[in-house]
């Protein structure tokens, strides 16, 4: 099922079955969930717990296993690990669960500032009661050399733009950053997609990628036009990119 539900029963027992097994401090929301454009069966919940000590890493594995296998969604949620003492340590790698595997990876500026701007709470105090503000500039950094190390090379591979999530994220990911470097807000994907067709995103792309993401019912796309779409999305953003980048003095 899709569309405008919510994920609160989840939440509520992970919520439990978390602090059963780790010793919480706080568990927050953040992405779609908090900001508001939240989309039922397509959504990831995005969380963050921030613990008193180091989790017991087969603890953890085991809670998310049984939590997959018992809860319907729950292969959707993302939760990364922070230990409280660790928490103005931008650059350090967390213990995460995502994509049906636990792996280490930093809490980004983004999230952070999504967190301060209105994480969702779950249990104990706000974001702003225990993360440290970002630092000047710490934000902007962030994005600039994301798009810059992450999201340009990765339009030289063609074959990654034939598939939806490729195309979805790319394009609202450089919507959002425009926005956030011109204006210093964060934005939702619903005002991303608003965003595209000033940037000059492809109108077919722009439809196609609204439709997936808010159709009640959004069909296959077919061999041929996810091609073409690929092409058009790729060199959409290998250039907007570029644009970007420059005009905050960065070379590609």
């Amino acid at each position: 099922m899709t569309g405008t539900g919510t994920p609160d029963r989840l939440l509520e027992r992970f919520t439990a079955d978390v602090r059963t097994d780790t010793p919480l401090v706080a568990l927050w929301a953040h992405g779609s969930l908090a900001l508001g454009d939240y989309r039922h069966g397509r959504s990831d919940l995005d969380l963050i717990a921030v613990l008193d000590a180091p989790p017991d890493r087969a603890r953890l594995l085991a809670l998310h296993r049984r939590l997959a296998a018992e809860e319907p969604g729950a292969t959707k949620l993302h939760c990364s690990y922070l230990v409280a003492d660790a928490l103005a340590d931008a650059g350090r790698p967390h213990l995460t669960w995502a994509h049906g595997g636990l792996l280490e990876r930093p809490v980004t500026a983004v999230t952070r500032r999504e967190l301060l701007d209105g994480g969702r709470v779950l249990h104990g105090p706000p974001p702003g009661g225990l993360l440290p503000p970002l630092a000047d500039g710490q934000l902007e950094e962030h994005i600039l050399r994301d798009l810059q190390e992450y999201w340009y090379p990765a339009t030289a591979r063609p074959l990654r733009w034939l598939r939806d999530p490729w195309v979805d994220l790319g394009l609202l990911v450089l919507a959002r950053a425009t926005v956030t470097l011109r204006d210093g807000r964060m934005i939702t994907k619903q005002e991303a997609l608003a965003e595209l067709p000033a940037l000059g995103a492809p109108a077919d792309v722009v439809r196609d990628i609204h439709h997936r993401r808010y159709a009640d019912a959004p069909g296959r796309t077919g061999p041929l036009r996810r091609l073409r779409r690929g092409l058009r999305a790729r060199a959409f953003l290998r250039g907007g990119i570029a644009r970007t980048l420059e005009a905050h003095g960065h070379r590609i």
